[in-house]
């Protein structure tokens, strides 16, 4: 067995066949394409035995949005153990040579991973930061307000024609939603790829606009699938994404996705926390919402990465951070910042906090608590007092969401 190398593109097919493997699914030789456009081999590691892939690791190369920012962040994917060779240590080596990389590199603070499994990635520092509600529920009888004078018109079309709108809509709200990431050309192309193996008896995707005063202000992207009972129509509308920079386009966008005709039911698997969706209809139960995880994050440089977001309110706090995989992040962090602005410095100065770096991970996108933390000794309060001044800084006006599987 060899130890990990870096691939050339070319074994793109072979790696593909690897997490066909590990993740249970079928060849598709279009989603293969579609994948082999975003993969990045420089940033890949592969490992094999006897000439044969056994296990992989990768990462994209985006920015993520933060609270008040947009920062580089290392999109770690396609994480892959053969079955014949579980249980020795490959992901282990995989995942801290990774971290490595990424720190040595300078230019990421973070990584960002979506976790087939909750219990993986925290022995590698990871956090949960952002949760999402999985939406399968009735739509029969539901109902949104009425239409105000202020909402404008609805288009039906396909996505194509529409991308660079769609994109520069999207780059427009992600500025204020942490947990985006930013999408380039290449990206777009993966998320309006439409491969006719993961519709599973779907409709080809669509996309519902709505005009504003000022022209396009809001998104969906949907299908549609059939279904039949005794009874009549059960047809399942399936959202992909809504993005919307007015309220009045969001309440529209969703009163037609909740009232198309023969549709009796919605799915929605990445709705924020705080989906506005939850405070419009009149029977919130009737969406069948269902508490998930979403993204992990692992803070890769403490000092740049506390310095590149901003916070709420104004704060000015020592936390002491530990970190075994990569020691240095561990120690005494002075953090002050405002809405406009933060640094952090080292300094020999007592600590109000102390935590390891999974929990400096939960805590950076704004969503987690920290006096949930503190109440579950993930964080310890070294100053009585000091959980409570920190913790409106730490939050932010928008939960973190998800927006893509990458």
């Amino acid at each position: 067995m060899t130890d990990a190398l870096v691939p050339r593109a070319d074994d793109f097919d072979e790696i593909s066949a690897l997490l066909t493997l590990a993740f249970h699914g079928d060849v598709d030789p279009e989603l293969r394409e579609v994948e082999r456009a975003v993969f990045e081999p420089e940033r890949a590691l592969l490992v094999r035995d006897g000439g044969t892939a056994v296990a992989h690791a990768a990462a994209f190369t985006r920015e993520l949005a933060v609270p008040g920012a947009s920062v580089p962040a290392a999109h770690v994917t396609m994480v892959s153990v053969a079955p014949t060779h579980r249980r020795r240590g490959l992901l282990t080596g995989l995942m801290r040579r990774q971290l490595r990389e990424i720190h040595d590199a300078g230019r990421e603070p973070l990584a960002v991973l979506w976790a087939s499994e909750g219990r993986i990635y925290p022995r590698f520092g990871y956090g949960l930061a952002a949760q999402r509600l999985v939406l399968a529920g009735d739509t029969a009888g539901l109902r949104l307000p009425d239409p105000t004078p202020a909402e404008g018109t609805l288009r039906l079309d396909r996505p194509a024609p529409h991308r660079a709108e769609l994109a520069r809509l999207y780059e427009r709200v992600r500025a204020d939603r942490p947990g985006w990431s930013r999408r380039d050309e290449r990206w777009w192309d993966y998320v309006l790829a439409d491969v006719k193996g993961l519709r599973g008896g779907a409709t080809e995707r669509r996309v519902l606009l709505h005009e504003g005063p000022d022209g396009l202000d809001g998104y969906a992207l949907y299908r549609t699938k059939e279904d039949w009972a005794g009874t009549g129509p059960r047809a399942e509308v399936q959202v992909g994404e809504v993005v919307a920079a007015a309220p009045e386009a969001y309440l529209a966008l969703w009163r037609l996705l909740l009232s198309i005709d023969l549709t009796r039911r919605v799915s929605f698997p990445i709705a924020a926390v705080d989906e506005p969706l939850f405070r419009l209809v009149d029977e919130p139960r009737q969406l069948g919402a269902r508490l998930a995880d979403a993204l992990w994050v692992r803070v890769v440089d403490a000092p740049a990465a506390l310095a590149a977001r901003r916070y709420a309110t104004d704060v000015d706090v020592v936390v002491e951070v530990t970190d075994d995989l990569l020691p240095e992040n561990s120690g005494r962090w002075r953090l002050v910042g405002g809405p406009s602005g933060a640094e952090c410095t080292a300094t020999s100065a007592p600590a109000g906090l102390a935590c390891d770096v999974r929990a400096l991970g939960e805590l950076y996108l704004g969503g987690a608590g920290l006096p949930a933390l503190v109440a579950a000794g993930r964080v310890r309060e070294l100053v009585p007092g000091t959980a409570a001044a920190t913790a409106p800084a730490l939050g932010w006006h928008r939960a973190p969401a998800p927006m893509e599987v990458f």
